[in-house]
């Protein structure tokens, strides 16, 4: 398969799937939950042979754990699914309406990017939420889900794409690439493809945002930071620690850095010993951290700080105020998701106002950033940029607009030359 051919033929039918009513798109959605849901034991089988091959190849088991496609997620998947469909209609949306003169008016009005290629990581379920997410917001996809997947990724993507199909949306309007090399076939496609979404490590991200001209969307990494105040609740802020570190370690969003206020550390540290000792979390810290501890730390130096180990790992400071978690954080981190535990308001505004980040907490985990727990209904990725979209990118950061101006003959001539005059007023 020829990525160019199949890209510039997507293209072409990016208009009619724009064009499409929601209702056919939604009936889309209604047809791949049922689907999943029929196929399941076809599923499950093509995901056992990729768990027997990561078996095989000795796959760390934090990435076993993604690999997997039991019954639990695909519950999860066709609950997604339902929920997108009743997410409003983010097509056809008047973002402004205004009359430059008498019978001269002007509308901004949302419509879908066009084709987008979406390369994600080794789990199926992102297969489900990536191309559910581009058929509601009538864009094109070619999407490229991980090698590990190979088999459970060709059954999902045959899966849905039938049921659009069936909806009466166009052929062309989903496309998968299986091997690694499309992805740089891909990467040069940049006549007929309107923005790529990488999803992976930083290395691979990277690759992909320096060696194509096509606009990026994503993040290299997640170093997401918890910033312990000298006013915190200490039993709250262990409760997030550990679910920010705990519930998904292998999660671009799951906690990297703790900066603990010196005025606690005497009395916290210890109490953050027991229960990493306890939970298996090896850590890494400076020397004034690793007096305070009972438990063994990996001495780190200031720049070994930018680490992100999605592992059972995390790395410990200690700061004077929050000036310095700050100053840290926005030097160090990657702009993801960071948190601040206080029960002091005017810290935690003062935290809220300063973090250049895209999602900024306040007492409760950093786990919390992911397009379906913002009610998104999913996410094809988290943006760390300031274009366009930013954090969990769901229906409202896969549209763009369009400006529409409808006359009555009007031209510029009568306003250069003062004949008439704009009124500018909005509608």
């Amino acid at each position: 398969m020829e990525i160019k051919a199949e890209a510039k033929k997507m293209k072409q039918s990016a208009p009619v799937l724009a064009a499409s009513t929601i209702e056919q798109r939604n009936q889309a959605l209604d047809f791949i939950a049922t689907a999943l849901e029929q196929n399941k034991a076809e599923i499950f089988e093509a995901n056992k042979k990729d768990m027997e091959y990561a078996e095989s190849k000795q796959i760390a088991q934090s990435i076993q754990k993604r690999l997997k496609y039991d019954e639990n997620k695909l519950r999860d998947s066709i609950s997604g699914v339902l929920e997108l469909k009743e997410l409003s209609d983010p097509i056809g949306k008047v973002l402004m309406h205004r009359q430059l003169d008498d019978g001269l008016i002007l509308k901004k009005i949302s419509v879908p990017i066009g084709v987008i290629g979406v390369i994600f990581e080794a789990r199926p379920d992102a297969m489900v939420q990536v191309a559910s997410l581009c058929i509601k917001s009538g864009n094109c996809a070619i999407l490229k889900g991980g090698k590990e997947t190979a088999n459970t990724n060709r059954v999902l993507f045959e899966i849905i794409k039938n049921a659009v199909i069936k909806a009466g949306l166009p052929e062309q309007c989903l496309l998968q690439a299986e091997q690694h090399n499309e992805i740089d076939e891909l990467l040069k496609c940049d006549s007929d493809v309107d923005l790529l979404i990488p999803r992976g490590s930083n290395q691979f991200v990277r690759y992909i945002m320096e060696n194509t001209k096509i606009p990026v969307m994503g993040h290299s990494s997640g170093i997401c930071h918890i910033y312990v105040d000298k006013d915190a609740n200490r039993e709250e802020a262990l409760t997030v620690i550990l679910d920010a570190k705990k519930n998904y370690p292998a999660a671009c969003n799951a906690v990297e850095t703790l900066l603990i206020h010196r005025d606690i550390a005497t009395e916290f540290l210890p109490l953050l010993a027991a229960m990493f000792t306890e939970e298996n979390v090896k850590v890494n810290g400076t020397a004034e951290v690793q007096k305070l501890m009972a438990m063994e730390v990996g001495i780190m130096q200031e720049e070994e700080f930018a680490m992100e180990y999605n592992d059972m790992e995390i790395s410990i400071k200690l700061v004077s105020d929050v000036n310095e978690a700050i100053q840290h954080i926005n030097y160090f981190g990657s702009h993801h998701t960071d948190c601040i535990v206080t029960e002091n308001d005017e810290t935690a505004e003062f935290f809220v106002q300063m973090i250049d980040s895209a999602g900024v907490y306040h007492n409760c985990s950093t786990r919390f950033a992911d397009g379906f727990r913002y009610g998104f209904g999913a996410e094809v990725g988290i943006s760390t940029g300031k274009l366009h979209a930013r954090g969990p990118v769901g229906l409202d950061g896969l549209v763009t607009y369009k400006y529409v101006l409808q006359g009555k003959g009007h031209i510029v001539g009568d306003y250069s030359s003062g004949k008439r005059k704009f009124k500018h007023k909005d509608l």
